[in-house]
């Protein structure tokens, strides 16, 4: 199977061990990986601030890069989502059946919750909101994180609840963003966990920022990451 592989700008530029992690997990479980050159921004920034015209080139451009193939897989549920919810609005509704975020991808697609991971820590998971509200992502992730062997899963209170990133939302409504979070965070925090794990690295920038200014005792790690590591190549840096 080959797949294409929709890093997502933020990724790209910030945290490159996630699509890294992300090749690595789907390799090892025997999909050939694609990295079209031609992707770039999918537009969700300027398309949820209210800039369609400043996206559409940007949506235009994305459909391009990943005509042909038959699945594109992305380590990243508001990206998906933006495709999928949002790309037909501006006529182009081809790909969102074939674009699948990463754990999507895994437990339905490829039928596995078992991965071969291997993490020896206490791990809470926070739910995004397009991932749980738009693609409807459910326990996927859960569940292949209850498979990874060493690993001990914590449940987070009010899990469902906004991290208060939202995108521009936290730049617009700093006060209120930032609030969402420290409530985020203090939940996580009394789980006991060493790792506060998510599928969106957008929400774990934005909780990873918290943490470092209240020095808590919870690292941010994409579930990518976590799902990547094995006892042969172990995850690099102890949470």
């Amino acid at each position: 199977m080959r797949v294409a592989l929709f890093v997502t700008c933020v990724n790209d530029a910030v945290y490159p061990s996630t699509g890294i992690a992300t090749v690595g997990l789907l390799e090892r479980l025997g999909v050939e990986v694609d990295f079209p050159r031609a992707q770039t921004c999918c537009g969700q920034p300027q398309f949820n601030t209210g800039y369609r015209a400043q996206a559409e080139p940007l949506v235009r451009r994305t459909a391009r890069a990943f005509a042909g193939y038959e699945y594109i897989v992305t380590p990243s549920g508001s990206c998906a989502a933006m495709v999928r919810d949002h790309y037909p609005a501006f006529g182009e509704s081809a790909l969102g059946p074939r674009t699948y975020e990463l754990t999507e991808f895994v437990v339905d697609v490829l039928g596995v919750t078992d991965v071969g991971a291997w993490f020896p820590y206490t791990v809470t998971y926070h739910p995004s909101c397009h991932g749980l509200r738009n693609l409807r992502l459910g326990d996927r992730p859960r569940r292949l994180l209850q498979a990874v062997r060493g690993l001990e899963l914590r449940e987070l209170p009010g899990a469902e609840e906004c991290c208060g990133f939202g995108g521009t939302f936290a730049v617009k409504n700093a006060e209120v963003s930032l609030a969402m979070g420290r409530d985020k965070i203090r939940n996580a925090a009394g789980t006991g966990a060493a790792v506060l794990c998510g599928a969106d690295n957008s929400c774990l920038m934005h909780l990873g920022g918290i943490i470092r200014r209240q020095d808590a005792p919870l690292r941010p790690l994409h579930i990518a990451e976590i799902l990547g590591a094995t006892e042969e190549h172990p995850y690099a840096q102890e949470p």
